[in-house]
């Protein structure tokens, strides 16, 4: 993708023939897509400091009357451009402007001329110059293509060899699209040369005028970014299926777009969230999945491109194992259905987990007020009398309030981690042959050579259940080693498969060996004993790693022991985060009232990119078997440090509410992020939205599906991929090394973005 909002200074001219040399190179079919900018609707400049605009106040909103008519106190201007005379003109009383994104809000009161309005400030914020403005009730009466736009589809209709798509932002109605038609006409451009012309679906008025669209389209592109500000995040995951379906009906390529996989940026893998919304997009149709600054200027655009590639090739692995989403008599105008508001209609239950940052005498009354249905009680964070001085103040804020709200503990379960260092940390070499044992002694500690951990029974058990082939799994998957000898019970030899820098007490997970120990510790035991002598009696209790239903056994063991009344047991609620679950599924269930797919230690054991499918099947299956469930791990992740949610996040979330889960749960986000409300804010709004049109929507899976389907292998064999991966092309991708790089990682479309041309 080559971003025409960043075509300057001949990046361009010069990145183009590289692509088309190394893509020959390579023996590789690799596309290009130039994405014009489009119309952009902005605020001016400042006359002095940011304005605060403050929910109630009245403001003026026009178009500068001369140079010096800047954004100052009581008044806000846009520059007079032909496009913002065009937004201004069509506004009227009642609509909303949206700016920044949407994260202030005014509503327009009177209409004073075609260029000056009066607004009331709905949702304030301090205000700087250049922020975006969205105006999702109007059809703008001005060109689709600027000046800017008309020069750089020039430039690129006359490529060579031709481009093979070419973007256009902000289409709201078919005509839109014979602007571009029209200068093909021009350039006379032969037939054989002109690219798919793809329409970037960023508008409301774009669903209800998909027919003329798409009758000008060879292709389309589900842009989410605008998208999700003009129709409410809440709103797109259902739009994106209509508008997927739709295209694929009338034989369009379809390319869903933006924040698909938004934590690469800085991280290099994706969260499950983002996995799982790439995969119901293929499983919905979509034929590519695009980067945006994931590719263009993030640190890992190499990792980013793999990462989606391989997500893909999983999903298109299952895909006629899945049923489609939407029955034959949906129609596009459905996704502009009014946002649902009223939260008393919610039944999915929000569960937050409980940290310092939600667990005060003042926070917790907040989290019920913004939709908190349970409180989680992690027994991993059990200390200092924690639990006994916030318990009782969950039960009298729920009561103060008038809201029904549970808890839910939460039993810390076996942990594997290596021990402690002797010096530094140390180097794993891909190929490297090592130790890997029970310590000896108390200064038998990792080194050069040797791979320790503590000589506890769950640790013992797990080298002594290790057999030659199998794989261990350190720090979350970021270092694997394969066994080749087993030495004794209490020694193995293993060789370095991916290599890493190996530090203190970092966790060991291994998926193919059903551990032979028990499934509660010591300190499982004294947690459960404490939670089930609450007063009131706490209404579920979590048991982690299950593997089989003989490990729920030890909690009913303890109720029984501790003559805990039928009346008073809370729901063991088994979370599913090993592979031997889906085989021992339904053992597991008949000692069941509820069941949690905890999706963190299950995408290191099963791998991330098969979650998702298996995420279906679990939710399935305790479903039909009348169990609670819950979705848990990295649903609203980017919420620790940002006030709203990505797309992929409301996404994920929305399609585990339409796989058929009763409750969402947050861990970090509530616990320790800095948004706890907003994060119970934002799924409660997501889950109620959800709820609105799952009746419009058809079940993922048949009545022939089994859980361990889940378990098949991972398909690795990258030839058989139909999906496109599209990647935005810029300063972190763009350069002679990195184009071959990006190819080899899986690249398929190269993305010229014409808003930096």
């Amino acid at each position: 993708r080559l971003n025409c909002s960043h075509r300057r200074g001949g990046d361009f001219e010069r990145v183009y023939p590289l692509i088309r040399k190394a893509a020959q190179e390579l023996g590789r079919k690799v596309e290009c897509l130039g994405d014009l900018q489009g119309p952009k609707f902005r605020v001016g400049e400042l006359a002095a400091d940011p304005i605060e605009l403050k929910n109630g106040d009245i403001l003026e909103f026009g178009i500068c009357k001369d140079d010096n008519d800047n954004i100052r106190e009581g008044r806000i201007t846009m520059k007079p451009t032909i496009e913002q005379k065009a937004l201004i003109a069509a506004s009227k009383p009642g609509i909303d402007l949206l700016l920044e994104d949407g994260i202030m809000k005014v509503n327009v009161v009177e209409k004073l001329s075609d260029t000056e309005l009066k607004v009331k400030v709905v949702r304030g914020g301090k205000l700087k110059a250049r922020k975006g403005v969205n105006v999702p009730d109007v059809e703008i009466d001005c060109a689709a293509l600027t000046a800017k736009d008309i020069e750089d589809a020039e430039f690129l209709l006359q490529l060579d060899p031709p481009i093979e798509y070419i973007c256009v932002s902000f289409v709201q109605k078919g005509q839109d699209l014979q602007e571009l038609i029209d200068i093909m006409d021009r350039l006379k451009i032969p037939a054989e040369r002109r690219p798919k012309i793809c329409p970037k679906i960023e508008k409301p008025q774009a669903l209800t005028n998909i027919d003329g669209i798409i009758a000008k389209s060879q292709a389309l592109m589900v842009a989410r970014g605008d998208l999700g500000v003009e129709l409410e995040l809440e709103r797109v995951p259902f739009a994106q299926k209509l508008l997927i379906r739709k295209a694929k009906d009338a034989g369009l390529f379809v390319i869903n777009a933006t924040q698909m996989v938004e934590s690469m940026i800085e991280n290099p893998v994706p969260t499950r969230a983002e996995v799982s919304d790439l995969q119901n997009a293929i499983w919905d149709g979509a034929d590519a999945v695009m980067l945006s600054g994931e590719a263009a200027s993030g640190k890992f655009p190499c990792e980013a491109v793999m990462a989606e590639a391989s997500a893909a090739l999983e999903a298109e692995s299952v895909k006629d194992l899945l049923q489609p989403r939407l029955g034959v008599d949906y129609f596009c105008d459905e996704g502009n259905k009014p946002r649902e508001m009223d939260d008393s209609k919610r039944r999915t239950k929000v569960v937050a987990s409980l940290g310092p940052a939600s667990w005060s005498e003042e926070m917790i009354p907040k989290m019920i007020a913004a939709g908190t249905d349970i409180f989680r009680l992690n027994c991993s964070h059990r200390r200092g009398g924690d639990f006994e001085r916030v318990y009782p103040l969950i039960r009298k804020a729920a009561q103060e309030l008038g809201r029904k709200v549970e808890c839910l503990g939460d039993l810390q379960g076996p942990k594997f981690r290596v021990g402690e260092l002797a010096a530094d940390p140390i180097e794993l070499k891909n190929g490297d042959i090592l130790e890997f044992g029970i310590c000896k002694d108390d200064n038998d500690n990792i080194r050069e050579g040797r791979i320790t951990m503590k000589p506890t029974i769950e640790q013992k058990a797990l080298i002594a259940a290790s057999k030659p082939g199998i794989d261990l799994l350190l720090e979350d998957g970021i270092m694997k080693v394969n066994v080749v000898e087993k030495l004794s019970d209490t020694e193995l030899k293993v060789k370095v498969v991916r290599g890493g820098k190996l530090k203190a007490r970092k966790g060991v997970n291994v998926p193919d060996v059903e551990i032979d120990c028990a499934a509660l510790t010591a300190k499982d035991i004294e947690d459960a004993e404490f939670l089930l002598q609450l007063d009131p009696p706490i209404e579920y209790i979590c048991v982690s790693f299950v593997q089989k239903g003989q490990d729920l056994q030890e909690l009913i063991d303890i109720m029984d022991r501790l003559k805990i009344p039928a009346e008073r047991r809370p729901k063991i609620c088994p979370k599913i985060e090993k592979p031997q679950a889906l085989t021992n599924i339904d053992g597991i269930i008949a000692k069941s009232q509820a069941l949690m797919v905890a999706r963190g230690d299950l995408g290191v054991e099963l791998e991330l990119e098969r979650v998702p499918f298996a995420q279906k099947l679990l939710i399935r299956k305790a479903k039909d078997a009348g169990l609670f469930v819950i979705n848990a791990t990295q649903m609203v992740e980017s919420m620790i440090e940002n006030p709203v949610p990505t797309r992929a996040e409301v996404s994920d979330l929305q399609n585990a509410i339409w796989d058929g889960a009763d409750a969402v749960m947050l861990s970090g986000e509530a616990a320790s992020g800095k948004f706890p409300c907003e994060a119970v804010m934002a799924e409660a709004s997501a889950a109620l939205e959800a709820e609105s049109v799952k009746d419009l929507l058809q079940p993922r899976l048949g009545v022939d599906y089994f859980c361990d389907e889940g378990n098949k292998p991972r398909e690795m064999d990258d030839s058989k991929r139909r999906t496109k991966v599209v990647a935005s092309l810029g300063p972190a991708s763009w350069s002679e090394e990195m184009i071959p790089k990006m190819i080899a990682a899986g690249t398929d479309i190269f993305r010229l973005n014409c808003s930096h041309r």
